[in-house]
Formats: C-alpha cells, structure tokens, sequence
C-alpha cells in the first residue's frame, strides 16, 4: 500500500497498538492486526513494514469472507493509517512555526491515524472519556467479547470478532457495560440513533450536521465530537484545547492554547505532534 511519501509505519502502528482493543485489535509489535465488518462479510488487515528502505511503505494482508469487499477493505485501512495525507503541505504550514519546527523536523511525515468505522470510534472515545487509555482498552474488550459476532475468517488466533452492531448495542442490557450507568447510556443512545437511521456515522458523514446531533445526546461533548471528527471522520483540522496531553505537550513547549490558531488548517496534525511530546518521558537536568 503506497501515499504520496515516505510511511512512518513505527509511529502509526505503535500508536494503533497502544490502542488495540482485545479481541478485533492486536499489536505484535511487528504487525497489527484487526477485524473489519464490511458490506458483504467479515475481513481482517494484516498491517507491517516494507523491509526495505526503512519508512518507505506499508504492507497491508487483507482476509476476506467474500472478495466483492476488497476495495471497501482497502479504503477503510487507508483511512485507518492515514496513507494519503499530504505530509509536504502540513510540514511547510507547521514548520513555519518555530516552536513545532523541530517537532516536524523530526518526524516530517506524520500520520493521524483514523478509523475504519466512525460508529466504533465514536463508542471508544465515549468509553474513554475521564480513563486512561489502558483503562478505556479494557472496557472495550469486554464489550466486545459479550456483544461483537464472532469472526468468520482467519485472524491467525490474534482477533476473534467485529465490533458490536449499533443493532446490538442499542438493545443490550445496560448491566453489560462495565462503566457508569450514565456513560452506557449514551453509548445506547447513540447506538439507537444509528440503527434508527437518524444519525449517519459514516466516512461520509456531513461534519457540520454530526456536531450538533452528538452534542445534544447527553453525555456528549466538545471533546468527544472533535475527536469522532479527527480519528473518525478524518477532519486534517481538529484541536482538542481541553485534552490533557495536549495541555502537557504545549505546556512544554511554553505555550498556551492560541497558538493552535496559526496552525490551520492542520491542526490535527499538530495535535498528533503535542501528543507525542508529551509521552516523552522528561529528561533529567544536566
């Protein structure tokens, strides 16, 4: 699978794996593996490193159930990694920033990694609202495991099923959800709009409709919104002023939150180099 320039495969498939959900995710860490629920049947990615020259591309294995899937496959799995962002064009807006350019120097051809189903992504980032993502990881496998079908090709002992159907969430029983009872009700709310037709959580999805639907479901915020719009629906210009990382990586950076004004229209991509600051452990002073 090519893009338009060098593939940082160490960074998106680390940042994957520290997200992988139990059972339709996993993280070798070599490889990444995950479950699709496609039009016609079940599939499943097999997503690593060209071998040679380092960074230069991603190898993508796709298992399907039925081959009529296998563009609908590809288009998710591209979206999921980011392959066709235009990394010149972000460096150049970014760059021009003293204060990132040498965050992009570093990792010039940085990713955000996106989603093969808004609705899944839009269910983990209520699950993961006020927990760790170690935390929001678990929660996660365990509906998995009690709500999502039961895979029907070859995820090599990896992954064992899909995510749950809106279908399936909508009419669970709340006692299911290892969470608040609030927070499970929003997942069943939102669920219910899906399966109802009333909310499309597609990758086609009109932005500026979404917004104001997941924000008037109770338990819904600005946060979670813009992250569905970054990782879901691939918007390249989403900032999450509120996050923690983010607070931590400006933070380090000397910086307050108006300064995400003059990285339009590439916010997210600055997001994504904030975030990775922050998880830079601190180096002791000389």
């Amino acid at each position: 699978m090519t893009g338009p320039g060098p593939f940082p495969v160490g960074e998106v498939l680390a940042f994957l794996g520290a997200r992988a959900v139990p059972g339709i995710e996993a993280w070798t860490g070599e490889r990444y593996v995950r479950t699709l629920d496609l039009p016609h049947g079940h599939g499943v990615a097999i997503v690593g490193a060209t071998p040679e020259p380092e960074d230069a591309g991603v190898t993508v294995e796709l298992r399907l159930e039925d081959e009529r899937d296998e563009a609908e496959a590809e288009r998710r799995v591209r979206r999921l990694l980011d392959v066709d962002a235009d990394t010149v064009a972000v460096a150049r807006v970014l760059g021009a920033d003293p204060a990132l350019a040498p965050l992009v120097a570093a990792s010039p051809t940085r990713r955000v990694p996106g989603s093969v189903d808004p609705f899944e992504t839009t269910v983990r980032a209520i699950v993961g609202q006020q927990v760790s993502v170690a935390g929001a990881r678990t929660v996660a496998g365990r509906i998995v495991g009690a709500l999502g079908h039961e895979l029907r090709v070859d995820g090599g002992g990896l992954v064992t099923r899909v995510f749950p159907t809106p279908g399936a969430l909508a009419d669970a029983d709340p006692a299911l959800f290892p969470m608040p009872r609030s927070r499970a009700a929003t997942i069943g709310a939102v669920a219910g709009l899906v399966a109802t037709g009333d909310l499309h959580l597609d990758a086609g999805a009109d932005r500026d409709e979404l917004r104001p639907t997941l924000l008037a479901v109770p338990g819904i915020g600005p946060w979670t919104v813009d992250y569905v719009l970054m990782r879901g629906l691939s918007d390249p210009d989403v900032f999450l002023p509120t996050d923690l990382g983010v607070r931590v990586g400006l933070s380090r950076l000397g910086l307050d939150v108006a300064r995400a004004g003059r990285w339009r229209p590439w916010r997210s991509y600055a997001l994504h180099h904030l975030w990775a600051l922050a998880a830079r452990p601190i180096e002791p002073a000389a």
